[in-house]
């Protein structure tokens, strides 16, 4: 279980007191607690932080995170984002589809970006219209997409708010010159003022709306701490702009702080042998300078995040001020993970690893374990259907996720008898870029597919490159991904996975995740039931069992279902991604089917 750990309690002291000022001011200002109309649906606030890491500890250096939403509720230590970028991760997150579904797999068109989901359809049915559909006012501030800018904003506006103060592009991840833009009014320049703190006040401001609505309601609030500062002087859609990559920038309030702080030196930080594989192999070792820098940008994310932490502090004090606590679920989690410095990556996402695509996940609420901590695996597709779980909304069939319980009583029981899937699909297209002062290029050959997979007796990691490298990680001897199982010079030819040889693994690996590349709706949810539409296969220990050896290592590789590109990509192209489940020829006849313990053409 993830520990985390309290501050220096000087810090804590000076924090509380700013916090204690600010409540007093508050409560002087809100003498009264409005009642809503329909008091028996719950609310929810979700918080979404930009580029927010767990393995670098990051929530270690937030007490007031600590203090309302890790003591007061249940933390998950196995949530994943399914793409470790900006703008897919979000859209898969609002839509509960996984990336492939959405054909949104960039930040920038032609093959991501706001412009993307507005053609794809996607601004006439994602989560805020549905919730609307059910009765629910909803309300954002901060960012939502990239290339969401002060020419596109109204063509058309992003659909589904009772109101919003949405972060716009080329500001918006100028932490000193930030715009905004409130529905139905032009986009307003915040220049001179912590963008954090415009971005509270806005926040704090729509939940006073929502409350004096008498209406359940929705609110998001979307920071872009702790991403770095980008300068654009416009945004991609115009001729010739210029990125300018620097490390984030704090309030000035908070620019003392942690002055020796380092980036943890795990066994995968900058290691003396290339770790990895593709383009990642070949990254030199990072010298004294360079790692310098890298902690310093380290430095620079905790402190851009003192200010989400005052704001979380802030906003607790007002939805106790309202006597909302009780009746109001709270989220906090992040779009991707980063890396800084592991397998030599200079700061950045957009890998498979545990770094970028393992982020937090904290609920506190009605019915949520407090002070607790839990393993039961959950992704971004998955918080689209839990919240219609958590507003009492039928879920829909064409969500590639599905709802987790919130209670420790189901979360237990969901993992201990098999209701709960185990394995999460991470697919990534494109390119990846280095966002520190010592890495501008962009590394082409990017595009995988992979399968994070834990159960009883394994806890795996599994890729494919398009390249057509292959990656396996047994990430309990190996928790930092520094030992390649497949890797041609691996010396672990006789390692075994559940007991038994890597071969047998892998081969049940890569036809579940040939199942999943192409996944839709319950499909994703349940693909063992299309490789064993019987329903006695739930899992990958059912599916290791020897009786179906020949089925995976014989018969699944003969009928070309196998995970292999064609070609690298820098979007989802199908005639990029290799043969299809869906368009495999026959392949009713070779499904794993049983009868009374029989293979389907021994019984018959």
């Amino acid at each position: 279980m993830k520990q985390f750990f309290i501050l220096p309690v000087f810090l804590a002291i000076a924090w509380t007191r700013t916090a204690i000022n600010e409540s007093q001011k508050f409560q002087a200002q809100h003498i009264f607690s409005p009642e809503k109309l329909d008091s028996d649906r719950p609310n929810i606030v979700f918080i979404l932080t930009d580029d927010q890491d767990v393995h670098l500890s990051s929530l270690d250096y937030m007490p007031f995170v600590k203090k309302h939403l890790l003591d007061q509720g249940t933390y998950f230590n196995k949530h994943y984002c399914t793409t470790a970028v900006c703008c897919p991760s979000r859209v898969t997150l609002w839509t509960g589809k996984a990336a492939h579904n959405t054909n949104i797999t960039d930040v920038n068109p032609p093959y991501g970006g706001y412009p993307k989901f507005v053609t794809q359809g996607f601004n006439k049915a994602y989560l805020p219209i549905w919730l609307q559909n059910a009765g629910y006012n909803t309300y954002y501030t901060g960012k939502l997409f990239n290339v969401h800018t002060v020419d596109n904003y109204n063509k058309p506006e992003a659909a589904g708010f009772t109101n919003s103060d949405f972060l716009l592009d080329p500001y918006t991840y100028n932490y000193l010159n930030s715009t905004f833009q409130r529905k139905g009014e032009e986009p307003k320049s915040y220049e001179g003022q912590y963008t954090t703190d415009v971005l509270a006040e806005k926040a704090f401001g729509l939940l006073d709306e929502a409350v004096q609505s008498e209406k359940p309601f929705f609110l998001t609030i979307a920071p872009i701490a702790p991403h770095g500062n980008i300068y654009m002087n416009g945004s991609i859609l115009d001729d010739n702009p210029v990125f300018e990559h620097t490390a984030p920038v704090s309030a000035e309030r908070h620019q003392h702080l942690f002055k020796d702080v380092k980036v943890p030196r795990t066994e995968n930080f900058n290691p003396d042998e290339a770790s990895g594989a593709n383009w990642i192999l070949t990254l030199p070792h990072q010298n004294a300078t360079n790692i310098a820098y890298n902690d310093h940008f380290y430095r620079q994310r905790l402190r851009s995040l003192q200010t989400v932490d005052e704001l979380v502090d802030g906003l607790f004090t007002r939805l106790e001020s309202y006597n909302l606590l009780s009746n109001t679920y709270i989220l906090y989690s992040s779009d991707n993970g980063f890396h800084i410095g592991q397998h030599r990556l200079q700061p950045g996402k957009s890998c498979g690893y545990e770094e970028d695509v393992n982020i937090p996940l904290i609920v506190r609420g009605p019915g949520a374990a407090k002070n607790w901590s839990t393993d039961i695996v959950t992704s971004h597709t998955d918080l689209a259907p839990t919240f219609f779980d958590i507003l009492g909304i039928a879920q829909r069939e064409d969500f590639d996720g599905s709802a987790f319980p919130l209670t420790r009583a189901e979360i237990e029981k969901a993992m201990a008898g098999k209701r709960r899937r185990e394995h999460v699909n991470v697919e990534y297209w494109g390119f990846a870029g280095g966002e520190g002062i010592f890495d501008d290029t962009l590394h082409e050959n990017n595009t995988y597919k992979a399968i994070r997979i834990l159960g009883p007796g394994y806890n795996l990691y599994y890729s494919i490159w398009c390249t057509n490298e292959h990656e396996l990680y047994d990430m309990d001897v190996d928790p930092e991904q520094m030992n390649n199982l497949l890797s041609s010079s691996s010396s672990s030819s006789e390692a075994l996975i559940a007991g038994l040889p890597i071969r047998k693994a892998v081969a049940r690996l890569d036809a579940l995740l040939f199942v999943m590349k192409s996944c839709k709706g319950v499909t994703c949810r349940k693909p063992w039931e299309e490789l064993h539409p019987n329903g006695e296969v739930l899992t990958l220990q059912d599916a290791l069992a020897t009786e179906y050896d020949h089925f995976y290592e014989v018969e699944v590789e003969q009928n070309g279902m196998k995970v292999e590109y064609n070609f690298c990509s820098n979007g989802y192209l199908v005639e990029a991604e290799g043969a299809m489940w869906k368009n495999v020829e026959g392949k009713e006849g070779i499904r794993m089917l049983k009868r009374g313990g029989l293979r389907w053409d021994a019984w018959v």
